[in-house]
């Protein structure tokens, strides 16, 4: 099986959505080298491509979780 190379700032958000399902601006404020909204859309989109992130919505809020 092919190992999954990930950036640090990837890992970072990874790590915070393996404890619990949260929302974009809830993962902004728990991660620390994410600092513009934007910039974590885009990391959250790479990590949903290498299919280790996946995201509901839930009451109009949409949910993101680390993928088993």
């Amino acid at each position: 099986m092919e190992q999954l190379t990930l950036t640090a700032i990837e890992q970072s958000v990874l790590n915070v959505v393996q404890q619990e399902h949260l929302t974009s601006f809830e993962i902004l404020k728990k991660v620390e080298n994410v600092t513009l909204i934007l910039s974590l859309y885009n990391i959250i989109d790479q990590l949903n491509s290498k299919g280790v992130l996946k995201s509901y919505i839930k009451e109009n809020k949409k949910y993101h979780y680390a993928a088993a």
